[in-house]
């Protein structure tokens, strides 16, 4: 293993391009998918509004990705158990918040931009596991030193994240903690064990709620309740086949017009269906593939096993949140609240996301040839 230096070459420029390229479609969609009910919401009455916030949000995380692009990423080891006591510190701070929509997940402080702590916890656990794993060796096989660990840890985050009401972020953690730990050399058969398990956490946190178990019922037959639970599953599905393949045009989407509740959040996706049709989509999957592409090639050439686990963490969870995000749309999966990364609205998620990003950039640039 070769040992870290602060010699640096050139980004990976088709990862970098393929991130911008996001954003930015991200940033046009917002704005497109929000401008009529920001116009006639009578505490809003500013087709920009929901634009001028995305965009913001969008400079200042470009901002602190040039930053960590250039900060080596070996110096993050040091302040990792800081950004975990922080991370535990927000996640706690949100229950002091009025709920919004049942779930408590934000922290709103007068006017300031509204904060996501749970955004920030998918990171942190793969910042933790990287920096553990390392160090590890072999022990990475067995169940005591090298899964109960880290089960607990990011169960911990999970749990916290769950207790949000945000079930479909929790499972995002537990998948991608799987991930890592298969990288990382864990056993066939254990990863197989913990599969079932963490399978079977998530029946359970759907049977046990009812609006969870409701909105599964209505994946299998969104049609039997179309005005309550089947309802944003159905205007998605409209939104889609009524874009066919070149779409009815941007900006010119009929289903964004309160037919889809926050059509800008969750369901994007589908007004990029309806507006830029099969075409539209196609590139917007294409872009993923290529950055999960990318983001492989870098943790493979990453010059040590801490560059490897930490590119393999941040690339999963872009690429779960993606895979789940167009699957609850398309109707593949049932209706969950994940967030399509860099393209639906969300200032902390996309800030966050950008700085990860930053990180998998500066991986990119101390390669192992």
């Amino acid at each position: 293993m070769s040992k870290p230096t602060s010699k640096m070459g050139p980004i990976d420029f088709v990862l970098f391009s393929t991130i911008m390229l996001l954003v930015a479609i991200g940033v046009i969609m917002v704005y497109s998918a929000s401008s009529y009910s920001a116009y006639f919401n009578p505490h809003i009455k500013d087709s920009t509004f929901y634009l001028k916030k995305q965009a913001g949000a969008a400079l200042v995380g470009i901002l602190f990705m040039f930053m960590t692009i250039r900060l080596d990423y070996h110096r993050i080891k040091k302040y990792t158990k800081i950004i975990m006591i922080i991370t535990v510190v927000l996640l706690s701070a949100v229950f002091a918040f009025k709920p919004v929509n049942g779930a408590q997940r934000w922290i709103q402080i007068g006017g300031l931009p509204s904060l996501q702590p749970s955004e920030l916890a998918k990171y942190i656990v793969v910042l933790y596991m990287a920096k553990s794993i390392e160090s590890k060796g072999e022990k990475i096989k067995t169940l005591k030193y090298g899964i109960i660990p880290y089960l607990i840890i990011s169960g911990f985050y999970a749990g916290m994240v769950f207790k949000e009401k945000n079930l479909s972020i929790a499972a995002v953690i537990m998948i991608v903690t799987l991930i890592v730990l298969y990288v990382a050399g864990a056993k066939t058969s254990h990863m197989l064990g913990l599969l079932g398990l963490v399978g079977l956490a998530g029946a359970a946190g759907i049977a046990f709620e009812p609006y969870r178990l409701a909105r599964f019922s209505s994946f299998l037959n969104p049609w039997a309740d179309p005005k309550n639970t089947g309802y944003q599953l159905i205007q998605s599905l409209l939104a889609l086949g009524s874009g066919g393949i070149w779409g009815v045009g941007l900006g010119m989407s009929r289903q964004k017009c309160y037919y889809i509740p926050e059509p800008h959040n969750d369901f994007i996706f589908s007004i990029i269906g309806e507006e830029l049709g099969l075409i539209g989509c196609t590139i917007i999957i294409i872009l993923f593939i290529i950055l999960i592409w990318r983001g492989v090639v870098t943790a493979v050439k990453a010059k040590d096993t801490y560059g490897t686990l930490l590119a393999t963490g941040i690339t999963s969870v872009i690429a779960i949140q993606a895979i789940i995000n167009i699957a609850v749309v398309t109707g593949s999966m049932p209706v969950t609240g994940v967030p399509l990364p860099f393209i639906s609205y969300g200032g902390s998620a996309l800030a966050i996301n950008l700085v990860a990003m930053g990180i998998l950039l500066n991986i990119s640039r101390q390669k192992e040839y």
